[in-house]
């Protein structure tokens, strides 16, 4: 069975997490717990505005109406998406391989004259992780979410690079330059990672799911259990819980590497809102992706500048940029540019009147 994604028929929260008792691996006397796992779940739902769930779920519910997917069609996505989040995913890292090379390495298995060993090994490995995600995924659908598959999704995107520290917790303290947080103990990670798929089982069907694979993401770059390959492994994970419930893969951008940085540092101190409203975002763009090459011509609705945009309505580029930005306005960001369509602006604007 193909993936069609990637999911076929998509099912609301079928993941199982595996559950966590403290007395497991730790004594009973052992109390503490991670400040960021205390988050009040009583107004979840505010974060994440109406604005951006509902064009979430109008145009998921479009895709739906698309599916099945062809098999030529859904490779071509496929292959797609992977060239894009392998090169994104890596160059927010550090990797210097352009789209174009990434495409060469991962699909046409091209060395790149000039372009460094462990370049061409993460483009490799992090291929074989999105492989390992596709699989998982389409042949086990009422999967385990468990530190086991944390630890194997890690050690598929370092095996090549550093074979002694792949899919194992790091056993050495560390900092991350230009942030004030400072990661828990290496002696305390086996525990925090507990204590986060515990936190995961409680509050998986509690949330939206965008909200949750937000904040499950943040919780876990802020343990950052892994001495190198945390922030890979982390969107990866996100994105399992995304496509179970039937979005595309969603790919945070190199372009939006500062953005995203702040956006994490924002929930560093409890705010949440500004991390969710990116990943959604980030969601909505792989969306418009998907039903622009599956919808038919004549039912498309095509994407146009904010500068076009503004004969449409009474409002400045300027402002059109912030209704963007600020998920107040249907629109996606290719390369660095807000795109929206004409029957976005006049939803807004009719929304407006109401």
């Amino acid at each position: 069975m193909d993936l069609d994604v990637v999911g076929s028929n998509p099912t609301t929260h079928p993941i199982e997490i595996e559950p966590f008792q403290v007395g497991d691996i730790f004594p009973l006397k052992i109390q503490y717990r991670l400040d960021i796992m205390e988050i009040d779940l009583s107004n979840l739902h505010m974060l994440i505005q109406e604005t951006i769930k509902k064009p979430l779920e109008e145009s998921l519910k479009k895709l739906n109406t698309l599916r099945p997917i062809s098999k030529t069609l859904l490779l071509q996505l496929k292959e797609r998406f992977e060239v894009e989040m392998t090169y994104n995913s890596n160059a927010i890292e550090g990797n210097t391989l352009t789209l174009k090379e990434t495409y060469w390495v991962i699909q046409q298995g091209i060395t790149v004259k000039g372009k460094s060993l462990k370049d061409h090994l993460e483009a490799k490995n992090h291929k074989e992780a999105l492989d390992f995600l596709y699989e998982t995924i389409e042949h086990e659908r009422n999967f385990t979410f468990s530190e086991h598959l944390v630890k194997e999704l890690h050690a598929l995107i370092i095996q090549d690079i550093d074979k002694n520290i792949a899919g194992r917790y790091r056993n050495v303290d560390v900092f991350i330059a230009g942030t004030e947080h400072v990661p828990p103990s290496a002696i305390d990670v086996p525990f925090k990672m507990r204590e986060l798929i515990d936190w995961a089982k409680k509050n998986y069907k509690k949330m939206y799911i965008v909200e949750f694979a937000a904040m499950f993401h943040h919780k876990f770059v802020h343990i950052h259990p892994f001495q190198d390959g945390n922030g890979r492994t982390a969107r990866l994970l996100m994105n399992i819980f995304l496509m179970q419930y039937g979005f595309p893969i969603a790919v945070i951008q190199k372009t939006d590497r500062q953005k995203y940085y702040r956006v994490l540092e924002m929930a560093d101190n409890g705010n949440y809102k500004p991390l969710v409203l990116f990943v959604a975002q980030a969601v909505l763009r792989s969306l418009n992706i998907y039903l622009d090459v599956l919808t038919p011509s004549k039912d498309k609705e095509n994407f146009i500048t904010l500068a076009v945009a503004t004969k449409f309505c009474s409002y400045s580029q300027a402002y059109l940029g912030k209704l963007a930005k600020e998920g107040k306005l249907e629109a996606i960001k290719i390369k660095r540019n807000w795109m929206t369509t004409k029957e976005a602006v006049e939803r807004y604007v009719k929304e407006r009147k109401v």
